[in-house]
């Protein structure tokens, strides 16, 4: 299924959000939240969401209930937003399953992750991704380096191999390396999202064609404005834009892992009612949602109580 939003500059929107997986306060999948938290972000200035990446919790959750993540998030925004299911595992053929649902399922997009810990050679990082694309049929992918959690990074010449393939159009990059980035839009022609917040206004003015962020749960509609900004050649108010947001950012990406200060962001928000998560992920202690509130009021996010 084509994304309403998809463009050849920017195939899966501008501004995405990593969207953390909504469980009950006993742990079980809550899909009326779910669809709450979708529709709450797309009403706040993100075009696209990815549902069942690291963010999202997917090491702890099964095949079905990605599936039935996935079809209840499609149901409540698939029509305004470019949905995109994380569908990388380390295991090919795990992700090919996962693949082939979020096809049948009608998503905009997959993202898939560079094989983790088992740090595969280049040889077969290129399989894994183009048998994975394979089962998609004909969803467009967005490839993940982040050798910081998969322990290997995605060579230079296993993306020039790629870059010929139809529908991997895209990669989400959290290497930090904005030379390398500026190579690689050059060379292969795959649009590059910023996946690290801290580095979003960079990889912008580099050409990016967007963000996938964490830290859009709670400041979508600033991030729009910064991509608009950047757009129109108005880096002061680009630059004005991120220094207001540094201290969320710092909140919600400095002190733990980020779907535990992201679910905190939400419940302080009032989007979820619970900010439980699945082990070996714990809730956010109460000291850490001090810290998160103490960001989201300092970047404006927030009323002061």
């Amino acid at each position: 299924m084509t994304s309403p939003l998809a463009s050849s500059a920017a195939p899966f929107g501008r501004v995405l959000t990593a969207m953390v997986t909504p469980f009950t306060v006993d742990g079980e999948l809550d899909l009326d939240a779910a669809q709450k938290v979708a529709s709450h972000l797309v009403d706040h200035g993100n075009d696209g969401l990815v549902v069942s990446g690291t963010t999202g919790e997917s090491p702890t959750t099964t095949v079905a209930e990605d599936g039935r993540l996935l079809s209840a998030v499609l149901e409540a925004v698939g029509d305004r937003a470019t949905v995109v299911a994380g569908v990388g595992t380390n295991d090919t053929r795990h992700s090919v399953e996962l693949a082939e649902q979020a096809k049948k399922a009608g998503a905009h997009g997959l993202l898939i992750v560079t094989p983790y810990y088992s740090k595969p050679p280049q040889s077969g990082i290129l399989h894994h991704f183009t048998e994975v694309a394979r089962a998609g049929d004909d969803t467009p992918v967005m490839l993940y380096d982040i050798p910081g959690r998969s322990g290997v990074q995605i060579a230079d010449q296993t993306y020039v191999a790629m870059a010929d393939h139809p529908l991997i159009v895209a990669m989400k990059d959290a290497v930090g390396d904005l030379d390398r980035g500026a190579w690689l839009m050059n060379e292969t022609g795959l649009a590059i999202y910023s996946g690290d917040d801290p580095a979003n206004l960079p990889w912008l003015a580099m050409g990016a064609a967007g963000i996938v962020s964490v830290v859009s749960h709670v400041a979508g509609r600033q991030y729009a404005e910064m991509v608009a900004a950047v757009d129109a050649g108005d880096l002061a108010t680009a630059r004005a834009i991120n220094i207001r947001l540094q201290p969320a950012v710092r909140a919600l990406m400095n002190h733990t892992q980020g779907a535990i200060t992201s679910k905190a962001a939400l419940q302080l928000l009032g989007v979820l009612d619970n900010r439980t998560m699945r082990a070996p992920l714990p809730a956010a202690t109460d000291e850490e949602v001090a810290i998160v509130r103490d960001g989201l009021v300092a970047a404006g996010l927030l009323e002061q109580h």
